[in-house]
């Protein structure tokens, strides 16, 4: 029978089916295959798409961006392959840091190579050689929104303030870094895969006039992303850097909560304009927070301020007001540590609710207090990004 792809069967696809068909890829060398070699990472399979690394010498990585290509064209001939993630993956070598190599122009929506034109709201930056090499042509500033601890309603903040930005006028895109536990696409009401021009840029998803990219799209919902570091750095490299975002004022990053890989991953190797930390009044969750901001604080990322959600509640019915996680927590933290406080958001239902609907409160409800509050927050954050440049991204190579 062949190799060949059979139009309406249901082929299932191995690791060691990709791991046999990229020994026919030439290794740097040329005398031997990348698999031999030892430069293949571990293979993860995931709704008919192939996701993996390949390490390469870090001085290196920039000229060998043709042996990724040719193992992902490879890859994609398997039958049953639907699409497949390769990425570069260089370690820096002691004594000598190599910095990334420049990200290619991301295409626009109609696949033209993006660039800057016309108007923009995006805050002054300083252009070093290395800023220009770290930065994602189109994007005028990153910042990411992170919660030392998970269930503070991070990514219910992210997407209302993605939202709320745009309402002050602004081009928003959003970044769902959580690679194990996705929210933007039931956040979103977005369900679909990305299209992708020439074969390579992935075209972002798109609703209440937000871009948006998730690795959620990219496999079902059930699907348990048991990845390792490098892995989950290769992914969020390509869903930043490989995806037509246009021109954007702000792109919104919704970071996993804690402080692992992929947090890491997007401070040392992201030009982020700074980071909004989440959390709840209460005492743990801002032992938690100071994690977060201590993290980014090493990494020399600007803390742009402190959201305390969850603040306080209202009963609907009497309109007294219980502080049921406390109250303050988080403001008083900010004065403590000298940050910036960005704002209360109350606990309430219609938050709630239209959360889990994916039509989140700052569209649903423009006029209400809570959507209000949400743009109040929204303003001071952009006043925070207007006083502070992008920095440049520590020298470190994984493409």
């Amino acid at each position: 029978m062949g190799n060949r792809k059979c139009g309406g069967c249901k082929v299932d696809l191995t690791k060691e089916q990709v791991l046999d068909k990229l020994k026919s890829v030439r290794g740097p060398d040329l005398e031997s295959n990348i698999i031999d070699l030892g430069m293949v990472s571990d293979v993860f399979i995931a709704d008919g798409k192939v996701y993996f690394s390949i390490t390469v010498p870090a001085e290196r990585a920039k000229d060998l961006e043709p042996l990724r290509q040719a193992a992902e064209r490879t890859v994609k001939e398997l039958p049953g392959v639907k699409g497949a993630m390769v990425a570069l993956t260089a370690d820096k070598k002691a004594g000598g840091a190599t910095p990334p190599r420049p990200a290619a122009q991301p295409a626009d929506n109609h696949g033209h190579q993006g660039h800057h034109h016309g108007h923009s709201h995006a805050p002054p930056q300083a252009r070093s050689p290395q800023q220009a090499k770290a930065g994602v042509p189109g994007i005028g500033a990153i910042i990411a929104v992170a919660s030392g601890k998970g269930g503070v309603g991070k990514s219910t903040t992210a997407v209302n303030l993605a939202l709320a930005l745009q309402a002050n006028g602004l081009r928003v895109g959003v970044l769902d870094a959580d690679i194990y536990g996705p929210s933007m696409p039931r956040l979103l009401k977005i369900s679909g895969r990305p299209g992708q021009i020439d074969g390579r840029i992935i075209r972002p998803m798109e609703n209440y006039g937000l871009k948006v990219m998730s690795m959620g799209f990219l496999v079902d919902e059930e699907t348990a992303m048991i990845w390792r570091g490098p892995m989950v750095q290769s992914a969020l490299m390509q869903m930043l850097r490989e995806v037509a975002w246009g021109e954007l004022d702000v792109l919104v990053v919704d970071m996993p909560p804690g402080t692992g890989d992929a947090q890491l991953t997007m401070a040392q190797q992201v030009p982020l304009a700074g980071a909004v930390i989440v959390s709840t009044p209460q005492d743990l969750a801002l032992i938690d927070a100071r994690k977060g901001l201590t993290m980014f604080r090493k990494v020399e990322v600007p803390v742009l301020g402190i959201i305390e959600n969850m603040s306080y509640f209202i009963a609907p019915d009497t309109g007294n007001r219980y502080d049921i996680f406390g109250h303050g927590g988080a403001r008083n933290e900010a004065e403590r540590i000298g940050v910036p406080f960005l704002g209360e958001v109350p606990l309430t239902m219609t938050i709630r609710e239209t959360s889990d609907a994916g039509t989140p409160v700052v569209v649903s409800e423009p006029d209400g207090v809570s959507a209000g509050i949400y743009r109040d927050i929204a303003t001071k954050v952009w006043q925070q990004l207007k006083g502070t440049t992008q920095r440049a991204a520590p020298a470190i190579v994984f493409e």
